[in-house]
């Protein structure tokens, strides 16, 4: 997948979800995306190519960096909890694709949700997205 078609679908996605707010602390460069202030992503360029940073569950990030080369350690950013995910020039049997994007934001966007207290939670993160059942 093309690094800008990365962004743009992560950031078409995040916007779709409850309470999310875009900020730019680290400059205009750098859109950092929040959950009632709580950051799980961020959209910035490393060495010119587009990339996003997303929080990941420390034993699904080890897997995914040793499957997907998109998928990197996060840039200046805790290296267990997050990860880096940048693009590249597509090529025939690709297997990161927009599915897997997908659940990549889904899977940070809830991790920060579940983090807060049930009162200021927007979304179950247990249930959101269809990603469980509520049981």
């Amino acid at each position: 997948m093309e690094p800008a078609t990365v962004l743009r679908l992560a950031h078409e996605q995040a916007m779709q979800y409850p309470s999310v707010d875009i900020d730019h602390p680290f400059g205009p460069e750098n859109s950092v995306y929040k959950v009632r202030g709580k950051m799980f992503m961020m959209a910035y360029r490393l060495r010119g190519v587009p990339s996003i940073n997303l929080k990941i569950d420390p034993l699904d990030g080890e897997v995914l960096r040793d499957a997907y080369a998109e998928i990197t350690p996060g840039y200046h950013m805790n290296k267990k909890h997050w990860i880096t995910v940048a693009g590249g020039a597509e090529e025939p049997g690709d297997r990161f694709d927009s599915d897997l994007l997908h659940d990549l934001v889904l899977e940070s966007y809830c991790l920060v949700v579940a983090k807060m207290p049930k009162k200021d939670r927007p979304v179950d993160p247990v249930t959101f997205g269809g990603r469980g059942s509520a049981d």
